[in-house]
């Protein structure tokens, strides 16, 4: 691993960097090179996932940076999602296979459920998506329990190292672990201080799952907003954000990557530019005092940008409720 903090994940005992690097919404054409600049400057955390369509591009960035002596394998942290039409159990093995084959590796560090959301299959060269290429939207019956025995079947043949759940809440964590032979690591949620999810943080880490943010800059890394959302200032320029990197001689995104952090919540911000890579990683010394945290405390507004509703998704779902 590389010389920033990082967290000891459960059962495994494998590290995980507290500080990462997101590759959602970075176009196919540009990923290699910039997850190689990435990589080059020092991240060793890589979340991607079959949805956001690099998953080749991810792959050959990694070995090539292998392959340059940059880092070795056994430094980095790979991660995958499985996509929601895939949670039927004879799906699943296959699925995760492609994405073994997208990255061209021996194994992933870590393979999430993307969502506690099944929903019918479709071939995955027709497309990823909520719907289907007919803009149908159609919920099927795939217990949960038996994707998470593929899963840990994963992990048994050496493929996976560790496995968690995204996108998911206290009542559907429970009931995984109810059944769970090996327990999810990792809980990747949306985080930011408009949706700080205090309790569902706190609940998660008594149980030794660990929190990944996604979205830790709030509305400014989205297009649509969800009904009663749309009010929010931009949290990039939120007044007390600004003055708090003001204070600290620092950036705005470098505050709220730092807030996340302190509460030990990992963060995997996305960008191309190499020079806000560099300024993202540049976090460890950054020591908000009191007077910092209570200001952004009452920013709290639970708003939920990555939400279903007609106007963001094109379906209506309160999966979050």
């Amino acid at each position: 691993m590389s010389d920033h903090k990082y967290v000891t994940l459960q059962p495994s005992g494998d590290k995980i960097p507290l500080v990462g690097f997101g590759t959602a919404r970075i176009p196919a054409a540009e990923t290699e090179d910039v997850i190689y600049n990435a990589i080059k400057i020092g991240n060793r955390l890589i979340d991607g996932a079959l949805l956001y369509a690099n998953e080749p591009e991810v792959g050959k960035a990694v070995r090539r940076a292998i392959a340059d002596g940059i880092v070795k394998r056994e430094e980095l942290f790979i991660v995958g999602k499985l996509w929601n039409t895939f949670h039927e159990k004879k799906h699943v093995k296959p699925i995760f296979q492609q994405t073994l084959d997208n990255y061209g590796l021996d194994y992933i560090d870590l393979y999430l459920i993307h969502f506690p959301l099944a929903t019918e299959y479709v071939d995955p060269k027709e497309g990823l998506d909520f719907l289907k290429p007919n803009k149908e939207f159609k919920i099927i019956k795939a217990p949960l329990q038996e994707t998470w025995r593929e899963l840990e079947d994963l992990v048994d043949s050496g493929v996976v190292r560790n496995i968690g759940i995204s996108n998911f809440n206290v009542q559907s964590t429970l009931d995984l672990l109810s059944y769970a032979r090996i327990p999810p690591s990792v809980l990747e949620i949306e985080h930011h201080p408009y949706l700080q999810q205090r309790r569902l943080v706190n609940w998660a880490k008594s149980q030794g799952i660990h929190v990944i943010a996604y979205a830790s800059f709030g509305n400014a890394v989205f297009e649509k907003f969800p009904p009663g959302t749309e009010h929010l200032e931009n949290l990039m320029k939120h007044p007390v954000i600004v003055n708090i990197a003001k204070k600290h001689k620092r950036d705005v995104g470098q505050i709220l990557l730092a807030w996340a952090v302190h509460h030990e919540v990992i963060v995997i911000p996305k960008t191309v530019k190499v020079e806000r890579m560099k300024s993202n990683l540049d976090i460890d010394h950054i020591k908000l005092d009191d007077d910092d945290l209570q200001k952004i405390a009452k920013l709290e507004a639970n708003a939920r940008f990555n939400d279903f509703f007609d106007s963001t998704y094109g379906f209506d779902l309160p999966l979050f409720a």
